[in-house]
């Protein structure tokens, strides 16, 4: 079967998948609507995710296992840009914060400048040291009271800076075009980033650049639990505002009542299918604009010379391709479209919660999709992302279904019965360990192939 072919018919066959979620209630499929649109918008999300490091991996060969860490740098942004001010912390010690942070930069700058204006000996060490140490403890002075002020205000419910939403405590969630304003911060933040994490890590190679990003990441989710001050922490930040209409504000609409009656649905279930329906328009645009531009690109001359240096780092030298400056370019702009994805995913939940961030949701399940979809091809990315987020939700009843079948045959009452019952939900590693088998031992380029 060729590819253009075959394309279109895997599409389709996912989409039957959503289809048959919404509307029957047979085998593993629920027969709601609502379940199935929940699980199409954060595989659209995901489809973004895989988008990026798809630019990674399959354009240029880097193997960037950090994509947690950038994630979430798109979920801070939203809370950054889409929340408000909170009252009384900027007076407290905001102010302090900005100025110990900016202090930190300095030193950071004037060790460098130190280091390349002094000559090399004895004299440059101590005038480094010396520089590091009186501004550390200066900077710890300054950074820390800050902090003790910005969190002392009430922390309970608040005890951060908050964000740049113009309406206030009280009005902030009728500004909630500032969620879809975050996206793109979203990406610039996680992008900064990548150049800051490349600048350092992309001399590493394979394994050693994914130990390296890895750690980064990690660090960076260590900062969003540990910084009360940026985003509450552990403690999250509860109630962004919505790009999209709110389901209590439909169900007091007298117009969005006669449409659900015409639907013949109860107008709580229409009210929420039809805001996941909003989101999913939202997703689904941002996700064809960027499978455009990563097609465009990867048709251009840049995207030829990307898989030139991806299949051959020494040819492409001697051809006088500067590979540094442009896996730095390809890494910024993956990891951007991570960040993005997270400012999304934030928005989509409503809130940000750092201890949810977790390598095997946001970075082996990513690697996953782009596997099976099919390196290089952005199109087989998106698909393995559908496919992977769908099963990856479903393997629960799956694994049940499965589990009833082995033990039909059992006695009600066994112990066997019971234990292999219980762990169907258990399933889901397992499972998609067996899909990522059976792609690689029959399709081993994915389910649909770079050309």
């Amino acid at each position: 079967m060729s590819q253009s072919i075959r394309t279109p018919l895997l599409f389709a066959l996912v989409a039957l998948l959503f289809i048959l979620q919404g509307s029957t209630d047979w085998w593993i499929f629920a027969g709601s609507w609502n379940s199935s649109l929940s699980i199409l918008n954060m595989a659209l999300i995901s489809a973004i995710m895989a988008l990026g490091v798809n630019l990674q991996w399959g354009y240029a060969g880097l193997f960037n296992v950090g994509i947690m860490g950038f994630v979430a740098l798109g979920g801070l942004a939203t809370v950054l840009v889409s929340m408000p001010a909170t009252p009384g912390t900027w007076a407290a010690g905001g102010n302090s914060i900005i100025a110990g942070l900016a202090l930190g930069a300095a030193t950071i700058m004037l060790v460098v400048l130190q280091n390349k204006r002094m000559a090399p000996g004895r004299t440059r060490i101590l005038t480094m040291l010396a520089t590091l140490v009186l501004s550390f403890v200066l900077y710890r002075w300054v950074f820390d009271a800050g902090v003790v002020g910005v969190e002392a205000v009430n922390p309970a419910q608040t005890g951060y800076l908050g964000g740049l939403n113009p309406g206030g405590p009280d009005n902030y969630r009728a500004h909630g075009y500032m969620t879809v304003l975050a996206w793109p911060v979203g990406g610039l933040l996680a992008a900064g980033a990548a150049w800051i994490v490349g600048k350092t890590a992309l001399g590493l190679r394979s394994d050693y650049l994914a130990i390296a990003t890895l750690g980064i990441a990690e660090i960076i989710i260590a900062v969003l639990k540990n910084e009360d001050w940026m985003a509450r922490g552990v403690k999250n930040v509860i109630g962004l505002p919505r790009p999209v209409p709110y389901e209590i504000d439909l169900q007091q609409s007298a117009e969005f009542a006669t449409r659900a009656e015409a639907w013949g649905t109860d107008i709580t279930t229409a009210s929420t299918i039809a805001v996941k329906l909003s989101y999913s328009a939202l997703f689904t645009v941002v996700l064809v604009v960027l499978i455009i531009l990563a097609q465009l690109s990867l048709n251009s001359p840049w995207g030829r010379m990307m898989r030139a240096i991806r299949d051959n780092e020494v040819a492409a030298q001697a051809m006088g391709k500067d590979v540094t400056k442009r896996h730095l370019q390809i890494f910024v702009l993956g990891s951007a479209l991570c960040g993005l994805a997270g400012a999304m995913m934030t928005t989509l939940d409503g809130q940000l919660t750092p201890g949810t961030y977790q390598p095997l949701r946001y970075t082996f399940l990513i690697w996953v999709m782009v596997i099976v979809g099919g390196s290089g091809n952005n199109l087989g990315s998106v698909l393995g992302a559908f496919v992977i987020w769908f099963f990856w939700i479903q393997v629960e009843p799956i694994g049940y279904w499965l589990m009833s079948v082995v033990t039909s045959g059992m006695a009600d009452g066994s112990a066997l019965k019971a234990h292999l019952l219980d762990s169907a939900a258990h399933m889901r590693l397992f499972s998609m360990g067996l899909i990522l088998l059976l792609v690689l031992r029959f399709s081993p380029r994915g389910l649909i192939p770079e050309k």
